[in-house]
């Protein structure tokens, strides 16, 4: 069955040393591996945090974090240069932690998060980018190959990315880039907000598919809003899909009036039992799904 994990920011951003013993948590939680985000430097020592997560039972993916300094898309040359540097240093922290997937948006133009609003662009300069990311992304995925790591890339939604949205567009790049490092990644957060049919999305990544966020969509616990999951793990079965699939269920409940969705807030309260039924609400699907009639 795939391994089912969860991302570190459902208990803290940074996530620092100070926080390893919720590695022990998560197992408990019936959690296979943790999302971390990738650690800026001096932010977690490697060969610690690989030591904890061993100690702990634990697997791990990276969570890429690009920003507009540090950015393929870009039409300066120095951020454009700084993004593939960036890759490459998520790809060294992958061999320290014992990682093999980084993921994210790799292609970079960050929105809303970056305090950037989206820009028309004349057909001469959507072009550009997207040669800029391709050429990015194989002399990155040369690195990532050299030492066993696939870089998934993940389109989002059109208020966070105005260079990948969809999975349709993201089969177009990596047909481009045609380098077995980089692979896709999948979010049906995103994917409810831009695809048609999240199983058909799932079915055309097909065997690109090198990881899975398996969220609400509105990121809650996993079967607490709209998401058919019952046709998400069909199609996951029916591609073949064996990775890992984690869960980012940290939209908090608080609907008071002029709290920002968007704005990452610590938990208030545990999440204990909520963790652990979100852990084994996604394993009983898949299994459950191998076997219908």
């Amino acid at each position: 069955m795939n391994p089912i994990g969860l991302i570190s920011m459902q208990y803290a951003r940074p996530f620092t040393a100070e926080h390893f013993p919720l590695f022990k948590k998560m197992r408990e939680h019936g959690f296979d591996f943790v999302e971390l985000l990738v650690p800026e430097p001096g932010e977690l020592d490697l060969a610690e945090t690989k030591r904890a997560l061993d100690d702990a039972g634990l697997g791990v993916v990276l969570a890429a974090r690009v920003n507009l300094q540090r950015n393929l898309a870009s039409a300066d040359s120095e951020a454009h240069k700084a993004g593939i540097e960036y890759l490459k240093y998520t790809v060294d922290c992958a061999v320290g932690l014992g990682a093999s997937i980084v993921g994210g948006p790799l292609t970079g133009n960050p929105l809303v998060f970056a305090g950037r609003a989206p820009q028309p662009v004349d057909e001469t300069e959507r072009l550009a980018r997207k040669e800029r990311c391709v050429a990015g992304l194989r002399e990155a995925g040369d690195f990532a190959a050299d030492a066993n790591v696939v870089l998934a890339v993940e389109p989002l939604n059109r208020f966070e990315s105005d260079v990948l949205c969809t999975t349709q567009q993201a089969m177009e790049l990596l047909d481009a880039v045609d380098h077995p490092a980089v692979q896709l990644m999948l979010d049906t957060f995103h994917m409810h907000m831009e695809e048609s049919s999240l199983a058909e999305a799932i079915r055309l990544g097909g065997s690109r598919l090198a990881h899975f966020q398996a969220n609400e969509n509105h990121r809650g616990f996993p079967g607490t809003g709209s998401t058919d999951w019952v046709a998400v793990c069909r199609a996951l079965h029916e591609v073949g899909y064996k990775g890992p699939i984690s869960l980012e269920p940290f939209r908090r409940v608080d609907d008071r009036f002029g709290v920002p969705f968007a704005q990452w807030r610590p938990p208030h309260e545990d999440e204990s039992n909520r963790l652990a039924a979100s852990s084994a609400f996604m394993k009983s699907h898949l299994l459950l799904t191998e076997y219908r009639r």
